[in-house]
């Protein structure tokens, strides 16, 4: 039955202004970021849920390891423990090559860098959206990230900070169509872009020339070019070099040395500058380099 009078403006009219009113939200937000303080209130309010969703996988991970034998983690173990005596006595003879090269070089009066502070982070959520390589992160603003901060694992480059939380960060991989990271070519130093694919572990460098010196199984590492990344990380293995009679360019495609399909830790990277070295404050526990070295506070891209 019809009503006698209407009550307010009609549905058709309220879903133009609601319509309006959303775009005017995203413009202002895309433009000027004046909602800012409001997505980041709002991440705080939304990370328990996030923690909670990625709940189930931990606690069956932690039931996992708990009904494992005990003859396994005796194993284990002496694996570690056996590892841990290598890396160590490894550690002793690069830290005597690091100083050697810093005598050196202050004789020459050259300035270098004297190493990386890191930090461990968890992966609290993964992206949805095939079309975007991001992950989350449990570790935000309170604990100095910056945004274009580099991120990377137990074997090479991960991605970078793109957008920081009070407890959280968005890092997007480097796989991300939209992300570009300078690589030289670990044989030889050849420098170019390695650009994302869209695809979890291929990466693609573009603009070779047919008759550059670049070959399958090739190792790229990051080049140090734009100020953000380290250089001397691993990043990706040429994987396929095809040169076609008659086009300027090779088309070469890397597959990543970072499993970015299966990580669970990273690792936040802040490069360190010798003249803050005097002057630095102790670091944390799970930070990889001795307490004399703090962060550079040099920000990335």
């Amino acid at each position: 039955m019809k009503l006698i009078f209407t009550q307010g403006p009609s549905i058709t009219t309220r879903l133009v202004a609601a319509a309006l009113l959303s775009i005017a939200i995203m413009v202002l937000d895309h433009r000027y970021n004046h909602l800012e303080s409001l997505r980041s209130g709002l991440s705080v309010l939304l990370f328990p849920v996030q923690y909670l969703a990625s709940l189930p996988l931990l606690l069956s991970e932690s039931a996992s390891d708990a009904i494992n034998s005990r003859s396994e983690l005796e194993a284990e173990r002496d694996r570690l423990h056996a590892e841990n005596l290598r890396l160590r006595a490894r550690q002793q003879k690069f830290e005597a090559l690091e100083a050697e090269n810093m005598r050196l070089r202050g004789l020459l009066d050259s300035s270098f860098k004297v190493g990386d502070r890191v930090l461990i982070a968890e992966l609290v959520a993964v992206e949805q959206d095939p079309f975007r390589q991001q992950v989350l992160i449990n570790k935000g603003k309170t604990s100095g990230l910056f945004v274009g901060q580099p991120v990377v694992d137990a074997n090479a480059v991960v991605g970078q900070v793109t957008h920081i939380n009070p407890f959280s960060a968005s890092v997007l991989l480097i796989t991300d169509a939209a992300h570009a990271l300078p690589v030289q070519v670990h044989r030889n130093g050849l420098r170019t872009i390695a650009l994302g694919t869209g695809l979890i572990n291929r990466l693609e460098l573009p603009h070779l020339p047919n008759n550059a010196d670049i070959k399958v199984g090739d190792l790229l590492t990051t080049s140090g070019m734009g100020g953000s990344f380290p250089p001397g990380y691993p990043v990706a293995e040429v994987i396929d070099v095809r040169r076609e009679p008659g086009q300027p360019f090779a088309s070469v495609i890397a597959q990543t040395t970072a499993h970015l399909d299966r990580i669970r830790e990273v690792l936040l990277v802040w490069t360190l500058d010798p003249d803050i070295v005097a002057d630095s404050m102790p670091m944390e526990e799970d930070e990889a380099l001795p307490a004399s070295t703090a962060p550079s506070g040099e920000a990335g891209e």
